[in-house]
């Protein structure tokens, strides 16, 4: 099992900034092999991947709209992954989950994009984008 858990999000004016965190905890997760993402849902729309990151090195997706305002990192001691994101939109605003996933299959360090590849969750944190 692998437990996940989000915490940063918060209320902010547009064009401000905020760091996510996710810390994975558990006997299923070799934390620097690994498929973490974020995804993030808004009231009444779909489900919308963020980044797609392989704890391994190497592979980060980010969605074209976030593109170039947002980054992530990581802490292999604290097995914590961290989404800054920076020049906040109000388009930006919804619940932000964090999402854990093995290595697409026949791969060694491709992840999958699709958000039911993923079997473990976080319980979401709220990030508002004010006008």
């Amino acid at each position: 099992q692998v437990q996940l858990v989000e915490s940063g999000g918060d209320t902010v004016q547009t064009g401000g900034s905020l760091t996510l965190s996710c810390a994975a905890s558990g006997s299923g997760i070799t934390f620097s092999d690994y498929c973490l993402a974020w995804f993030r849902q808004a009231p009444g729309r779909p489900r919308e991947r963020v980044v797609i990151h392989y704890t391994g090195g190497g592979n980060t997706w980010y969605a074209g709209s976030v593109q170039g305002r947002f980054t992530i990192s990581q802490n292999n001691d604290k097995n914590t992954i961290f989404l800054m994101m920076n020049s906040l939109k109000p388009s930006d605003t919804a619940i932000y989950s964090c999402a854990a996933g093995p290595v697409a299959n026949g791969t060694t360090d491709q992840c999958y994009a699709d958000d039911w590849r993923y079997s473990y969750w976080g319980q979401g944190t709220q990030v508002t984008v004010s006008e």
